[in-house]
Protein backbone atom coordinates (compact mmCIF):
# COMPACT_ATOMS: atom_id res chain seq x y z
CA UNK A 1 0.00 0.00 0.00
CA UNK A 2 2.68 2.51 0.71
CA UNK A 3 4.78 1.56 -2.78
CA UNK A 4 1.27 2.67 -4.33
CA UNK A 5 -0.15 5.56 -1.89
CA UNK A 6 2.92 6.72 -0.95
CA UNK A 7 3.10 7.62 3.07
CA UNK A 8 1.30 10.64 2.75
CA UNK A 9 -2.03 8.93 2.68
CA UNK A 10 -1.07 7.60 6.16
CA UNK A 11 0.15 11.27 7.42
CA UNK A 12 -3.44 12.94 6.20
CA UNK A 13 -5.02 11.50 9.27
CA UNK A 14 -7.45 14.37 10.98
CA UNK A 15 -10.42 15.28 12.31
CA UNK A 16 -12.61 17.91 12.49
CA UNK A 17 -12.82 17.69 16.64
CA UNK A 18 -8.93 18.65 15.96
CA UNK A 19 -8.84 22.17 15.11
CA UNK A 20 -8.78 23.79 11.48
CA UNK A 21 -11.17 21.71 9.60
CA UNK A 22 -15.08 22.03 8.94
CA UNK A 23 -17.44 19.24 10.35
CA UNK A 24 -19.33 16.85 8.01
CA UNK A 25 -21.92 17.09 10.52
CA UNK A 26 -22.52 20.66 11.22
CA UNK A 27 -20.77 22.50 7.97
CA UNK A 28 -19.80 26.16 8.31
CA UNK A 29 -17.19 26.62 6.66
CA UNK A 30 -15.36 25.13 3.29
CA UNK A 31 -17.57 21.82 3.34
CA UNK A 32 -20.74 24.11 3.66
CA UNK A 33 -19.31 26.04 0.52
CA UNK A 34 -18.26 23.07 -1.32
CA UNK A 35 -21.87 21.27 -0.96
CA UNK A 36 -23.69 24.66 -1.94
CA UNK A 37 -21.66 25.03 -4.76
CA UNK A 38 -22.27 21.13 -5.79
CA UNK A 39 -26.23 22.26 -5.51
CA UNK A 40 -25.24 24.81 -8.23
CA UNK A 41 -23.83 22.39 -10.54
CA UNK A 42 -26.50 19.73 -10.28
CA UNK A 43 -29.60 22.03 -10.10
CA UNK A 44 -30.50 21.25 -6.64
CA UNK A 45 -31.97 23.12 -3.80
CA UNK A 46 -29.51 21.18 -1.34
CA UNK A 47 -26.61 18.88 -1.66
CA UNK A 48 -25.20 17.17 0.91
CA UNK A 49 -22.35 14.65 0.70
CA UNK A 50 -21.46 11.26 1.86
CA UNK A 51 -17.97 9.39 2.88
CA UNK A 52 -19.33 5.39 2.67
CA UNK A 53 -21.64 5.50 -0.68
CA UNK A 54 -24.49 5.73 -1.91
CA UNK A 55 -25.85 2.57 -0.27
CA UNK A 56 -25.98 4.70 2.90
CA UNK A 57 -27.83 8.01 1.29
CA UNK A 58 -30.05 5.94 0.43
CA UNK A 59 -30.83 4.81 3.65
CA UNK A 60 -30.64 8.56 4.93
CA UNK A 61 -33.62 9.67 2.58
CA UNK A 62 -35.70 6.92 3.28
CA UNK A 63 -35.06 6.92 7.02
CA UNK A 64 -36.12 11.06 6.95
CA UNK A 65 -38.89 10.96 4.75
CA UNK A 66 -40.93 7.42 5.79
CA UNK A 67 -42.41 7.07 8.92
CA UNK A 68 -43.38 3.21 10.29
CA UNK A 69 -46.57 1.79 8.41
CA UNK A 70 -46.14 4.28 5.17
CA UNK A 71 -47.15 2.50 1.93
CA UNK A 72 -43.56 3.47 -0.47
CA UNK A 73 -43.86 2.03 -3.92
CA UNK A 74 -40.44 0.40 -4.79
CA UNK A 75 -39.06 -0.87 -8.02
CA UNK A 76 -38.04 -4.77 -7.11
CA UNK A 77 -34.57 -4.63 -9.21
CA UNK A 78 -33.24 -1.56 -7.00
CA UNK A 79 -30.20 -1.69 -5.06
CA UNK A 80 -30.35 -4.12 -2.18
CA UNK A 81 -29.54 -0.78 0.31
CA UNK A 82 -33.36 0.50 -0.58
CA UNK A 83 -34.83 -2.74 0.77
CA UNK A 84 -32.99 -2.45 3.98
CA UNK A 85 -33.73 1.14 3.93
CA UNK A 86 -37.59 -0.02 3.79
CA UNK A 87 -36.56 -2.40 6.72
CA UNK A 88 -35.36 0.14 9.20
CA UNK A 89 -37.83 2.69 8.51
CA UNK A 90 -40.47 0.39 8.87
CA UNK A 91 -42.26 0.85 5.36
CA UNK A 92 -44.79 -0.95 4.03
CA UNK A 93 -43.75 -1.79 0.52
CA UNK A 94 -44.91 -2.37 -2.74
CA UNK A 95 -42.86 -4.46 -5.00
CA UNK A 96 -43.56 -2.97 -8.45
CA UNK A 97 -42.40 -5.07 -11.44
CA UNK A 98 -40.35 -4.22 -14.24
CA UNK A 99 -40.70 -5.54 -18.06
CA UNK A 100 -38.53 -8.91 -18.15
CA UNK A 101 -35.79 -9.85 -20.97
CA UNK A 102 -36.20 -13.34 -19.95
CA UNK A 103 -33.43 -13.99 -23.34
CA UNK A 104 -30.88 -12.21 -21.61
CA UNK A 105 -32.24 -13.23 -17.99
CA UNK A 106 -32.44 -9.68 -16.89
CA UNK A 107 -34.71 -6.85 -16.53
CA UNK A 108 -35.41 -3.95 -17.83
CA UNK A 109 -37.47 -0.98 -15.93
CA UNK A 110 -40.82 -0.76 -14.37
CA UNK A 111 -43.47 1.01 -17.07
CA UNK A 112 -45.60 3.83 -15.91
CA UNK A 113 -48.77 2.01 -16.42
CA UNK A 114 -48.47 -0.41 -13.58
CA UNK A 115 -47.31 2.43 -11.71
CA UNK A 116 -50.15 4.43 -12.02
CA UNK A 117 -52.22 1.34 -11.29
CA UNK A 118 -50.72 0.62 -8.37
CA UNK A 119 -51.60 4.38 -7.18
CA UNK A 120 -55.13 3.64 -8.46
CA UNK A 121 -55.94 0.37 -6.73
CA UNK A 122 -54.34 2.23 -2.99
CA UNK A 123 -57.03 5.18 -4.34
CA UNK A 124 -59.90 2.54 -4.60
CA UNK A 125 -59.08 1.05 -1.16
CA UNK A 126 -58.73 4.54 0.80
CA UNK A 127 -55.01 4.42 0.97
CA UNK A 128 -53.92 6.99 -0.54
CA UNK A 129 -52.99 8.99 2.09
CA UNK A 130 -50.71 6.30 3.48
CA UNK A 131 -49.02 6.93 -0.17
CA UNK A 132 -45.30 8.32 0.86
CA UNK A 133 -42.79 7.66 -1.36
CA UNK A 134 -42.10 6.52 -5.02
CA UNK A 135 -38.56 4.68 -5.26
CA UNK A 136 -36.72 3.85 -9.17
CA UNK A 137 -33.60 3.35 -10.22
CA UNK A 138 -32.46 5.93 -12.97
CA UNK A 139 -30.90 4.66 -14.94
CA UNK A 140 -30.54 0.93 -14.32
CA UNK A 141 -27.43 -1.03 -14.46
CA UNK A 142 -27.84 -1.96 -17.90
CA UNK A 143 -28.74 1.69 -19.12
CA UNK A 144 -32.28 2.14 -19.02
CA UNK A 145 -33.43 5.78 -18.48
CA UNK A 146 -36.89 6.83 -17.19
CA UNK A 147 -39.08 9.31 -18.71
CA UNK A 148 -38.58 11.40 -15.44
CA UNK A 149 -40.62 14.17 -16.42
CA UNK A 150 -43.94 12.12 -17.52
CA UNK A 151 -43.38 9.54 -14.11
CA UNK A 152 -43.81 12.60 -12.02
CA UNK A 153 -46.21 13.99 -13.74
CA UNK A 154 -48.47 11.22 -14.22
CA UNK A 155 -48.03 10.44 -10.37
CA UNK A 156 -48.32 14.15 -9.31
CA UNK A 157 -51.72 13.73 -10.87
CA UNK A 158 -53.03 10.71 -8.58
CA UNK A 159 -50.96 11.88 -5.56
CA UNK A 160 -50.04 15.68 -5.63
CA UNK A 161 -48.00 15.00 -2.35
CA UNK A 162 -46.07 12.01 -3.57
CA UNK A 163 -42.46 12.06 -2.93
CA UNK A 164 -40.06 11.16 -5.36
CA UNK A 165 -36.50 9.16 -4.47
CA UNK A 166 -34.54 8.80 -7.93
CA UNK A 167 -31.42 6.37 -7.13
CA UNK A 168 -29.01 8.03 -9.87
CA UNK A 169 -25.82 6.09 -8.61
CA UNK A 170 -24.67 5.49 -12.29
CA UNK A 171 -26.21 8.60 -13.71
CA UNK A 172 -24.16 11.78 -12.29
CA UNK A 173 -22.47 12.57 -15.39
CA UNK A 174 -26.23 12.51 -16.93
CA UNK A 175 -26.17 16.65 -15.64
CA UNK A 176 -23.63 17.43 -18.30
CA UNK A 177 -25.16 16.54 -21.45
CA UNK A 178 -28.36 18.45 -22.42
CA UNK A 179 -29.67 15.47 -23.99
CA UNK A 180 -29.36 13.14 -20.83
CA UNK A 181 -30.31 16.24 -18.71
CA UNK A 182 -34.15 16.00 -19.80
CA UNK A 183 -33.80 12.90 -17.81
CA UNK A 184 -32.46 13.99 -14.42
CA UNK A 185 -34.41 14.44 -11.07
CA UNK A 186 -32.86 17.69 -10.43
CA UNK A 187 -33.88 19.17 -13.90
CA UNK A 188 -37.34 17.78 -13.88
CA UNK A 189 -38.29 19.19 -10.58
CA UNK A 190 -36.84 22.35 -11.67
CA UNK A 191 -39.23 22.32 -15.08
CA UNK A 192 -42.15 21.03 -12.99
CA UNK A 193 -41.87 23.96 -10.51
CA UNK A 194 -41.74 26.61 -13.63
CA UNK A 195 -44.35 24.38 -15.35
CA UNK A 196 -46.91 24.71 -12.59
CA UNK A 197 -46.52 28.64 -11.86
CA UNK A 198 -47.42 28.94 -15.65
CA UNK A 199 -51.21 30.47 -15.90
CA UNK A 200 -51.30 28.60 -19.42
CA UNK A 201 -50.36 25.57 -17.51
CA UNK A 202 -53.47 26.33 -15.42
CA UNK A 203 -56.28 26.77 -17.96
CA UNK A 204 -55.02 23.52 -20.20
CA UNK A 205 -55.24 21.86 -16.24
CA UNK A 206 -59.16 23.36 -16.11
CA UNK A 207 -60.08 21.58 -19.65
CA UNK A 208 -58.06 18.18 -18.44
CA UNK A 209 -59.96 18.09 -15.05
CA UNK A 210 -62.93 18.16 -16.88
CA UNK A 211 -62.13 15.98 -19.61
CA UNK A 212 -61.26 12.83 -17.29
CA UNK A 213 -63.58 13.89 -14.01
CA UNK A 214 -65.59 10.67 -15.28
CA UNK A 215 -63.24 8.29 -16.47
CA UNK A 216 -62.88 5.08 -14.92
CA UNK A 217 -59.57 3.53 -13.92
CA UNK A 218 -58.89 1.67 -17.19
CA UNK A 219 -59.02 4.80 -18.84
CA UNK A 220 -57.18 6.90 -16.51
CA UNK A 221 -54.11 4.51 -16.91
CA UNK A 222 -54.42 4.78 -21.18
CA UNK A 223 -54.38 8.91 -20.48
CA UNK A 224 -51.92 11.23 -20.29
CA UNK A 225 -52.51 12.61 -16.98
CA UNK A 226 -51.83 16.12 -15.75
CA UNK A 227 -51.37 17.26 -12.15
CA UNK A 228 -53.35 19.96 -10.24
CA UNK A 229 -50.97 22.97 -10.20
CA UNK A 230 -53.07 24.58 -7.49
CA UNK A 231 -52.09 20.74 -5.40
CA UNK A 232 -48.89 19.41 -6.64
CA UNK A 233 -45.86 19.60 -4.60
CA UNK A 234 -42.32 18.85 -6.26
CA UNK A 235 -40.73 16.70 -4.16
CA UNK A 236 -37.78 14.88 -5.64
CA UNK A 237 -34.44 13.72 -4.26
CA UNK A 238 -31.36 11.87 -6.34
CA UNK A 239 -28.66 9.80 -4.91
CA UNK A 240 -25.90 9.93 -6.98
CA UNK A 241 -22.35 7.86 -6.33
CA UNK A 242 -19.75 10.55 -7.96
CA UNK A 243 -16.93 7.75 -7.58
CA UNK A 244 -19.03 5.42 -10.30
CA UNK A 245 -19.07 8.23 -13.36
CA UNK A 246 -17.14 11.49 -12.41
CA UNK A 247 -14.35 11.73 -10.53
CA UNK A 248 -14.15 11.04 -6.94
CA UNK A 249 -12.54 8.93 -4.45
CA UNK A 250 -13.87 5.47 -3.91
CA UNK A 251 -17.62 5.77 -1.41
CA UNK A 252 -17.56 9.56 -2.54
CA UNK A 253 -21.38 10.24 -3.28
CA UNK A 254 -24.07 13.47 -2.90
CA UNK A 255 -27.71 13.61 -2.34
CA UNK A 256 -29.32 15.99 -4.12
CA UNK A 257 -32.75 17.38 -2.80
CA UNK A 258 -35.48 19.72 -4.64
CA UNK A 259 -38.18 19.28 -2.36
CA UNK A 260 -40.58 22.32 -1.76
CA UNK A 261 -41.45 21.16 1.80
CA UNK A 262 -38.06 20.27 2.93
CA UNK A 263 -37.79 23.65 4.95
CA UNK A 264 -40.69 23.59 6.83
CA UNK A 265 -41.32 19.68 7.39
CA UNK A 266 -38.23 17.34 6.50
CA UNK A 267 -35.27 18.90 7.73
CA UNK A 268 -35.43 18.31 11.25
CA UNK A 269 -35.93 14.59 10.86
CA UNK A 270 -33.16 14.14 7.44
CA UNK A 271 -30.84 15.82 9.73
CA UNK A 272 -30.97 12.94 12.06
CA UNK A 273 -31.01 10.54 9.64
CA UNK A 274 -27.38 12.19 8.12
CA UNK A 275 -26.77 11.50 12.01
CA UNK A 276 -27.97 8.50 12.04
CA UNK A 277 -25.88 6.56 9.09
CA UNK A 278 -22.60 9.27 8.83
CA UNK A 279 -19.30 8.50 10.45
CA UNK A 280 -18.24 11.40 12.83
CA UNK A 281 -14.31 10.47 11.77
CA UNK A 282 -15.31 11.12 7.86
CA UNK A 283 -12.35 10.76 5.69
CA UNK A 284 -11.77 14.64 4.42
CA UNK A 285 -10.00 13.18 1.43
CA UNK A 286 -13.00 12.02 0.18
CA UNK A 287 -15.15 15.18 1.40
CA UNK A 288 -12.20 16.92 -0.88
CA UNK A 289 -12.43 15.07 -4.06
CA UNK A 290 -16.10 15.37 -4.26
CA UNK A 291 -15.19 19.22 -4.26
CA UNK A 292 -12.70 17.96 -7.17
CA UNK A 293 -14.92 16.30 -9.26
CA UNK A 294 -17.80 19.42 -9.12
CA UNK A 295 -14.94 21.82 -9.66
CA UNK A 296 -14.28 19.14 -12.64
CA UNK A 297 -17.18 19.03 -14.38
CA UNK A 298 -18.49 22.18 -14.30
CA UNK A 299 -15.50 23.14 -16.19
CA UNK A 300 -15.22 20.79 -18.61
CA UNK A 301 -18.10 18.24 -18.29
CA UNK A 302 -19.90 18.73 -21.39
CA UNK A 303 -16.73 17.64 -23.48
CA UNK A 304 -15.80 14.75 -20.86
CA UNK A 305 -19.36 13.09 -21.60
CA UNK A 306 -19.33 13.45 -24.80
CA UNK A 307 -16.24 11.46 -25.24
CA UNK A 308 -17.42 9.29 -22.67
CA UNK A 309 -20.51 8.27 -25.38
CA UNK A 310 -18.51 8.72 -28.40
CA UNK A 311 -15.96 5.87 -26.64
CA UNK A 312 -19.00 3.78 -26.63
CA UNK A 313 -20.56 4.22 -29.68
CA UNK A 314 -16.98 3.56 -31.04
CA UNK A 315 -17.13 0.55 -29.39
CA UNK A 316 -20.59 -0.85 -30.80
CA UNK A 317 -19.52 -0.03 -34.52
CA UNK A 318 -16.51 -1.89 -34.18
CA UNK A 319 -18.08 -5.37 -32.97
CA UNK A 320 -21.32 -4.83 -35.16
CA UNK A 321 -18.79 -4.16 -38.43
CA UNK A 322 -16.06 -6.83 -37.45
CA UNK A 323 -17.19 -9.94 -39.72
CA UNK A 324 -15.50 -12.13 -37.15
CA UNK A 325 -16.83 -10.40 -33.87
CA UNK A 326 -20.48 -10.52 -35.32
CA UNK A 327 -20.19 -14.52 -35.77
CA UNK A 328 -19.66 -14.75 -31.97
CA UNK A 329 -21.10 -11.57 -30.37
CA UNK A 330 -23.49 -9.14 -30.38
CA UNK A 331 -24.05 -5.73 -28.84
CA UNK A 332 -27.50 -5.59 -27.60
CA UNK A 333 -29.59 -2.30 -29.43
CA UNK A 334 -32.28 -0.12 -28.24
CA UNK A 335 -34.81 -2.65 -29.69
CA UNK A 336 -33.51 -5.69 -27.47
CA UNK A 337 -33.68 -3.67 -24.49
CA UNK A 338 -36.62 -1.87 -24.56
CA UNK A 339 -39.68 -3.63 -26.14
CA UNK A 340 -41.37 -1.13 -28.85
CA UNK A 341 -44.36 -0.62 -26.30
CA UNK A 342 -42.45 2.06 -24.77
CA UNK A 343 -40.58 3.36 -27.75
CA UNK A 344 -43.11 5.93 -29.67
CA UNK A 345 -40.17 7.60 -31.61
CA UNK A 346 -39.55 4.24 -33.35
CA UNK A 347 -35.91 4.25 -33.14
CA UNK A 348 -34.44 0.94 -33.01
CA UNK A 349 -30.86 2.06 -32.89
CA UNK A 350 -28.02 4.70 -32.20
CA UNK A 351 -26.56 3.16 -34.74
CA UNK A 352 -26.29 0.41 -37.16
CA UNK A 353 -24.37 -0.46 -40.14
CA UNK A 354 -27.35 0.54 -42.78
CA UNK A 355 -28.54 3.87 -41.58
CA UNK A 356 -25.18 5.14 -39.32
CA UNK A 357 -25.98 7.32 -36.76
CA UNK A 358 -29.82 8.00 -35.41
CA UNK A 359 -30.49 11.15 -33.78
CA UNK A 360 -31.25 10.34 -29.94
CA UNK A 361 -32.70 13.27 -29.24
CA UNK A 362 -36.30 11.94 -30.31
CA UNK A 363 -35.87 9.26 -28.46
CA UNK A 364 -34.78 11.25 -24.99
CA UNK A 365 -37.77 13.60 -25.66
CA UNK A 366 -40.79 11.10 -26.28
CA UNK A 367 -39.90 7.91 -25.20
CA UNK A 368 -41.25 6.04 -22.48
CA UNK A 369 -37.64 4.34 -21.64
CA UNK A 370 -34.33 5.57 -23.36
CA UNK A 371 -31.21 4.24 -23.38
CA UNK A 372 -27.89 5.03 -22.30
CA UNK A 373 -25.39 4.79 -24.92
CA UNK A 374 -22.32 4.90 -22.56
CA UNK A 375 -23.16 1.42 -22.03
CA UNK A 376 -22.51 -1.67 -24.29
CA UNK A 377 -24.12 -4.60 -23.52
CA UNK A 378 -22.54 -7.71 -25.67
CA UNK A 379 -24.67 -11.29 -25.80
CA UNK A 380 -21.58 -13.67 -25.71
CA UNK A 381 -23.78 -16.73 -25.54
CA UNK A 382 -22.90 -17.97 -29.13
CA UNK A 383 -19.66 -17.98 -28.06
CA UNK A 384 -20.55 -20.58 -25.69
CA UNK A 385 -19.56 -18.57 -22.25
CA UNK A 386 -22.02 -17.70 -19.48
CA UNK A 387 -21.57 -13.92 -18.61
CA UNK A 388 -19.69 -14.69 -15.31
CA UNK A 389 -17.22 -17.24 -16.88
CA UNK A 390 -16.60 -14.82 -19.84
CA UNK A 391 -15.84 -11.96 -17.07
CA UNK A 392 -13.71 -14.19 -14.92
CA UNK A 393 -11.75 -16.18 -17.00
CA UNK A 394 -11.56 -14.66 -20.58
CA UNK A 395 -11.54 -11.03 -19.10
CA UNK A 396 -9.98 -10.54 -15.92
CA UNK A 397 -7.63 -14.10 -15.62
CA UNK A 398 -6.45 -13.46 -18.96
CA UNK A 399 -6.69 -10.05 -20.32
CA UNK A 400 -6.28 -8.02 -17.06
CA UNK A 401 -10.22 -5.96 -17.82
CA UNK A 402 -12.22 -5.73 -15.22
CA UNK A 403 -16.20 -5.44 -15.35
CA UNK A 404 -18.76 -5.27 -13.04
CA UNK A 405 -22.01 -6.32 -14.33
CA UNK A 406 -22.80 -9.70 -15.66
CA UNK A 407 -26.04 -11.50 -17.01
CA UNK A 408 -27.09 -15.49 -17.75
CA UNK A 409 -25.35 -14.59 -21.43
CA UNK A 410 -24.55 -10.98 -21.39
CA UNK A 411 -21.43 -8.88 -19.84
CA UNK A 412 -21.80 -5.11 -19.90
CA UNK A 413 -19.24 -2.95 -20.88
CA UNK A 414 -19.32 0.70 -19.60
CA UNK A 415 -17.09 4.11 -20.87
CA UNK A 416 -17.03 6.59 -18.19
CA UNK A 417 -15.11 10.36 -18.57
CA UNK A 418 -11.68 8.66 -17.95
CA UNK A 419 -12.10 5.95 -21.19
CA UNK A 420 -9.09 6.66 -23.54
CA UNK A 421 -9.20 5.40 -27.39
CA UNK A 422 -6.83 3.06 -26.52
CA UNK A 423 -8.85 1.33 -23.55
CA UNK A 424 -11.48 0.76 -26.20
CA UNK A 425 -9.06 -0.72 -28.83
CA UNK A 426 -7.58 -2.81 -26.38
CA UNK A 427 -11.30 -4.42 -25.80
CA UNK A 428 -11.67 -4.62 -28.79
CA UNK A 429 -8.02 -6.11 -29.56
CA UNK A 430 -9.19 -8.82 -26.75
CA UNK A 431 -12.66 -9.76 -28.45
CA UNK A 432 -10.77 -10.66 -31.30
CA UNK A 433 -8.24 -12.77 -29.74
CA UNK A 434 -11.62 -14.72 -28.06
CA UNK A 435 -12.94 -15.26 -31.77
CA UNK A 436 -9.74 -16.54 -33.20
CA UNK A 437 -9.14 -18.53 -30.26
CA UNK A 438 -12.44 -19.92 -30.70
CA UNK A 439 -11.87 -20.31 -34.19
CA UNK A 440 -8.66 -22.30 -33.76
CA UNK A 441 -10.43 -24.13 -31.04
CA UNK A 442 -13.56 -25.39 -33.28
CA UNK A 443 -11.22 -26.12 -36.45
CA UNK A 444 -9.63 -28.72 -34.86
CA UNK A 445 -12.16 -29.65 -32.75
CA UNK A 446 -13.72 -33.38 -32.92
CA UNK A 447 -17.32 -34.17 -33.91
CA UNK A 448 -18.49 -34.78 -30.62
CA UNK A 449 -16.60 -31.31 -29.47
CA UNK A 450 -18.29 -29.58 -31.34
CA UNK A 451 -21.60 -31.26 -30.16
CA UNK A 452 -20.96 -30.36 -26.58
CA UNK A 453 -20.36 -26.89 -27.78
CA UNK A 454 -23.28 -26.52 -30.03
CA UNK A 455 -25.26 -27.89 -26.69
CA UNK A 456 -23.86 -24.96 -24.93
CA UNK A 457 -24.30 -22.40 -27.74
CA UNK A 458 -28.10 -23.72 -27.48
CA UNK A 459 -29.03 -23.69 -23.52
CA UNK A 460 -27.33 -20.05 -23.41
CA UNK A 461 -29.39 -18.61 -26.71
CA UNK A 462 -32.42 -20.45 -26.93
CA UNK A 463 -33.18 -22.59 -23.24
CA UNK A 464 -33.58 -19.53 -20.82
CA UNK A 465 -35.65 -19.67 -17.88
CA UNK A 466 -38.53 -17.24 -17.67
CA UNK A 467 -37.84 -14.54 -15.03
CA UNK A 468 -40.26 -14.55 -12.20
CA UNK A 469 -42.66 -11.82 -11.10
CA UNK A 470 -42.64 -10.69 -7.68
CA UNK A 471 -45.34 -13.20 -5.98
CA UNK A 472 -47.45 -11.77 -3.54
CA UNK A 473 -46.39 -11.10 0.41
CA UNK A 474 -47.90 -14.07 2.60
CA UNK A 475 -51.27 -12.74 4.52
CA UNK A 476 -49.63 -12.88 7.60
CA UNK A 477 -47.80 -9.87 6.80
CA UNK A 478 -49.95 -8.10 4.58
CA UNK A 479 -51.68 -5.23 6.01
CA UNK A 480 -53.86 -4.79 3.04
CA UNK A 481 -55.27 -7.89 2.20
CA UNK A 482 -58.45 -7.32 3.49
CA UNK A 483 -58.78 -4.63 0.41
CA UNK A 484 -56.43 -7.14 -1.79
CA UNK A 485 -53.54 -4.53 -1.93
CA UNK A 486 -50.38 -5.66 -1.70
CA UNK A 487 -48.43 -3.75 0.71
CA UNK A 488 -46.41 -5.61 2.88
CA UNK A 489 -44.61 -5.57 6.05
CA UNK A 490 -40.50 -6.33 5.52
CA UNK A 491 -39.80 -5.21 9.10
CA UNK A 492 -41.47 -7.45 11.25
CA UNK A 493 -41.10 -10.58 8.86
CA UNK A 494 -37.20 -9.67 8.71
CA UNK A 495 -37.49 -9.74 12.37
CA UNK A 496 -39.18 -12.64 12.96
CA UNK A 497 -36.31 -14.25 11.31
CA UNK A 498 -34.03 -13.10 14.26
CA UNK A 499 -35.34 -16.40 16.46
CA UNK A 500 -34.33 -19.65 14.80
CA UNK A 501 -37.24 -21.43 16.55
CA UNK A 502 -39.05 -19.46 14.06
CA UNK A 503 -37.48 -21.02 10.88
CA UNK A 504 -36.81 -23.88 8.86
CA UNK A 505 -34.63 -25.41 6.05
CA UNK A 506 -35.21 -26.65 3.03
CA UNK A 507 -32.89 -28.01 -0.32
CA UNK A 508 -33.65 -26.27 -3.29
CA UNK A 509 -32.11 -29.67 -5.76
CA UNK A 510 -34.69 -32.09 -4.22
CA UNK A 511 -37.75 -31.43 -4.93
CA UNK A 512 -38.95 -31.53 -1.38
CA UNK A 513 -40.40 -28.00 -1.86
CA UNK A 514 -42.48 -28.47 -4.59
CA UNK A 515 -44.08 -31.47 -2.61
CA UNK A 516 -44.42 -29.26 0.27
CA UNK A 517 -46.49 -26.90 -2.18
CA UNK A 518 -48.38 -29.76 -3.54
CA UNK A 519 -49.40 -31.10 0.33
CA UNK A 520 -50.95 -27.41 0.38
CA UNK A 521 -47.77 -25.91 2.18
CA UNK A 522 -47.18 -22.05 1.66
CA UNK A 523 -43.67 -21.83 1.87
CA UNK A 524 -42.46 -18.20 3.24
CA UNK A 525 -38.78 -16.62 2.50
CA UNK A 526 -37.10 -15.05 5.85
CA UNK A 527 -34.69 -12.83 4.16
CA UNK A 528 -33.49 -11.73 1.08
CA UNK A 529 -32.68 -14.00 -1.72
CA UNK A 530 -30.39 -12.50 -4.21
CA UNK A 531 -28.55 -14.83 -7.07
CA UNK A 532 -25.58 -13.29 -8.66
CA UNK A 533 -25.28 -12.62 -11.76
CA UNK A 534 -28.28 -11.31 -11.90
CA UNK A 535 -28.02 -9.62 -8.49
CA UNK A 536 -31.96 -8.63 -7.62
CA UNK A 537 -33.52 -10.02 -4.48
CA UNK A 538 -35.82 -12.64 -6.06
CA UNK A 539 -37.07 -13.31 -2.57
CA UNK A 540 -37.51 -10.69 0.26
CA UNK A 541 -38.73 -11.49 4.14
CA UNK A 542 -42.44 -12.41 3.86
CA UNK A 543 -42.52 -13.17 0.16
CA UNK A 544 -44.31 -16.59 -0.59
CA UNK A 545 -41.82 -18.72 -2.56
CA UNK A 546 -43.66 -19.90 -5.72
CA UNK A 547 -42.36 -22.90 -8.43
CA UNK A 548 -41.32 -19.96 -11.15
CA UNK A 549 -38.98 -18.84 -8.80
CA UNK A 550 -37.28 -22.06 -7.71
CA UNK A 551 -36.83 -23.11 -11.28
CA UNK A 552 -35.03 -19.57 -12.30
CA UNK A 553 -32.73 -20.23 -9.03
CA UNK A 554 -31.86 -23.78 -10.59
CA UNK A 555 -32.24 -22.62 -13.92
CA UNK A 556 -29.20 -19.86 -13.33
CA UNK A 557 -26.68 -22.35 -12.10
CA UNK A 558 -24.93 -19.24 -10.43
CA UNK A 559 -22.15 -19.52 -7.95
CA UNK A 560 -23.23 -17.13 -5.40
CA UNK A 561 -26.67 -16.91 -3.93
CA UNK A 562 -26.88 -14.17 -1.50
CA UNK A 563 -28.99 -15.55 1.62
CA UNK A 564 -29.10 -19.16 0.99
CA UNK A 565 -27.23 -21.67 3.00
CA UNK A 566 -25.57 -24.43 0.33
CA UNK A 567 -25.23 -26.58 3.82
CA UNK A 568 -28.73 -26.45 4.89
CA UNK A 569 -30.89 -25.25 2.31
CA UNK A 570 -33.44 -22.15 2.01
CA UNK A 571 -34.81 -20.61 4.82
CA UNK A 572 -38.49 -20.19 5.72
CA UNK A 573 -40.94 -19.63 8.24
CA UNK A 574 -42.83 -22.10 10.37
CA UNK A 575 -46.14 -22.58 10.04
CA UNK A 576 -46.83 -21.84 13.26
CA UNK A 577 -44.20 -18.90 13.29
CA UNK A 578 -46.75 -17.71 10.49
CA UNK A 579 -50.05 -18.72 12.56
CA UNK A 580 -48.52 -16.12 15.32
CA UNK A 581 -47.77 -13.73 13.04
CA UNK A 582 -50.88 -13.75 10.97
CA UNK A 583 -53.04 -13.50 14.69
CA UNK A 584 -50.86 -10.55 15.69
CA UNK A 585 -51.34 -8.67 12.64
CA UNK A 586 -55.29 -9.12 12.38
CA UNK A 587 -55.41 -7.48 16.59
Amino acid sequence: MSEFYGMNIFLAETSATSGGLDSLLEPTGPIKRAQELAARAFGARQTFFATNGTSTCNKIVVQAIVRPGDIVLVDRDCHKSHHYGMVLAGANVVYLDSYPLSEYSMYGAVPLREIKHALLKLKAAGKLHRVRMLLLTNCTFDGIIYNVERVMEECLAIKPDLVFLWDEAWFAFARFSPTYRLRTAMNTAQVLRARFRDPAYAERYEAHRKEIENFTDEQLLETRLMPDPAKARVRAYATQSTHKTLTSLRQGSMIHVHDQDFKGSVEQAFHEAYMTHTSTSPNYQIIASLDVGRRQVELEGFEFVQKQIEAAMTMRKAIDSHPLLKRYFKVLSVKELIPSDHRESGIEAYWDREQGWNDTWNAFVSDEFALDASRVTLAVGNAGYDGDTFKNEVLMNKHGIQINKTSRNTVLFMTNIGTTRSSVAYLIEVLVRVAQDLDAQLEDASSMERRAFERRVKSLTMEYPPLPDFSRFHDSFRRGRAEDTAEGDLRTAYFIAYDEANCDYFPIEDGSMEAAMDAGRELVSTAFIIPYPPGFPILVPGQVISKEILHFMRALDVKEIHGYRTDLGLRVFTDEALERAHSESSQ
